[in-house]
């Protein structure tokens, strides 16, 4: 009973309940913070605040200081009977304060203290729980008896009288904890399998979660590999105009030259031309015949003219070099195609062989079966549904995956 004391001295007069952060006023009353906070609100309209218990009276407001010795008692009742504190069960004969029950009766429909439990019928019929308040649930709801069988067929329990005379007579029944074992035991059978698919699912989680880590890191690797083989495109293709511009360039400046070469030779032949047009227009202006007719011959100018047209057909034939420009830029182009082409990138079909009897007989097959050659004598295979004739072609033996394949 010392529990028992102990536990009402423990108790707020306003809440009725274990004090919750106990607090003290001047004349020695405690109370839980919230609830004398609560009571003193509603004493604030009148101007005079009172103690609940004692009636003692005071002018103003009084201020609450926290009994921390009574704090750590509540504390150390709380902690030495936690059990007895989360059933909410109390005994049914401590009727004078609240005592926690440790059993229960179903035959009494009562919970016991310790106590109470000691001074207890010990017959069989007195069946003892854990405490609980549902005891109308473990009684039958038409016999008003225990229940203490399981009925196979309608997965009821049952009284004894529900087996015997009741809607369960003639049916399949066991005592309740021979039941409840295979239930359990069933339960943990279900559990074990529960726990190995977790288990395989945990290992296929480890396993994605591996095969992730890995196309993280083969991703990695491919976006350097193709970053680099774009660096390197860029700094080809640059070398590459460069290259051509520097081959316009020289065309230019040999078109520039020679054609300013042949400029300055018109030039002169210009400059004689005007002074030959001169002499002549001098003589023709001339009245004196004598000496029109003395004057040195001005030469034939017909082989000048065909050597200067000759000249000049051959200069206005001459251009930049297209055809070389073009050369040289697709030769470029040709070999980057071809050093992506054998670069990492492209993944070689390295698995696949030829199957020699769909090779054209102008093709050879080295021994391994995987290099094609073109040959002139003819191979003189024997004939077959598969082989090509007129085509220079063979197929392979496995089947391609998805995307390209190169040899």
């Amino acid at each position: 009973m010392a529990s028992a004391d102990l536990r009402k001295e423990l108790d707020c007069s306003i809440c009725l309940t274990i004090y919750t952060d106990p607090v003290t006023l001047r004349c020695g009353h405690n109370f839980c913070r919230l609830c004398i906070d609560q009571v003193l609100d509603t004493q604030e309209g009148a101007g005079v605040y009172s103690c609940p218990d004692c009636r003692e009276e005071f002018q103003e407001r009084p201020a609450l200081q926290r009994n921390i010795t009574l704090c750590n008692i509540v504390e150390s009742f709380r902690s030495a009977q936690p059990d007895q504190e989360e059933t909410g069960v109390f005994c049914t004969y401590c009727i004078h304060s609240p005592v926690p029950a440790v059993m229960s009766c179903l035959m009494c429909e009562a919970s016991l203290c310790d106590n109470h439990l000691r001074v207890h019928s010990k017959s069989p019929e007195h069946v003892l729980c854990d405490p609980t308040t549902s005891l109308e649930n473990r009684k039958c709801s038409v016999h008003k008896k225990i229940l203490e069988y399981y009925c196979l067929a309608d997965a009821a329990c049952i009284c004894g009288s529900c087996s015997l005379a009741g809607d369960h007579q003639g049916h399949n029944v066991e005592m309740l904890d021979e039941a409840s074992e295979k239930k359990k035991q069933k339960l943990r059978n279900d559990l074990q399998e529960l726990i190995t698919k977790t288990e395989e699912a945990e290992k296929e989680v480890q396993s994605l979660q591996e095969n992730k880590r890995k196309v993280h890191e083969k991703s990695s690797g491919v976006t350097e590999r193709v970053t680099g083989l774009f660096r390197d495109l860029r700094r080809q293709l640059d070398d590459l105009e460069k290259r051509v511009l520097r081959e316009v360039s020289r065309q230019e400046e040999q078109l520039s030259l020679a054609l300013a070469d042949f400029i300055q030779q018109l030039e002169i032949k210009k400059a004689e031309l005007s002074r030959k047009m001169c002499h002549i227009e001098e003589l023709c202006n001339m009245t004196d015949p004598l000496t029109v007719l003395q004057e040195s011959h001005t030469g034939d100018l017909c082989d000048t003219e065909e050597g200067d047209k000759e000249d000049r057909e051959r200069h206005d034939g001459r251009d930049l070099d297209v055809a070389l420009i073009s050369h040289t830029l697709y030769t470029g182009l040709s070999d980057i195609i071809a050093g992506v082409t054998g670069g990492c990138i492209i993944q070689e079909a390295t698995d696949i062989s030829l199957d020699i009897n769909t090779a054209c007989n102008g093709l050879h097959i080295s021994d391994d079966m995987k290099i094609i050659s073109s040959s002139r004598i003819s191979q003189n295979r024997p004939e077959t549904p598969e082989r090509f004739e007129s085509c220079s072609q063979v197929i392979s033996r496995q089947s391609f995956s998805s995307g390209r394949h190169y040899w």
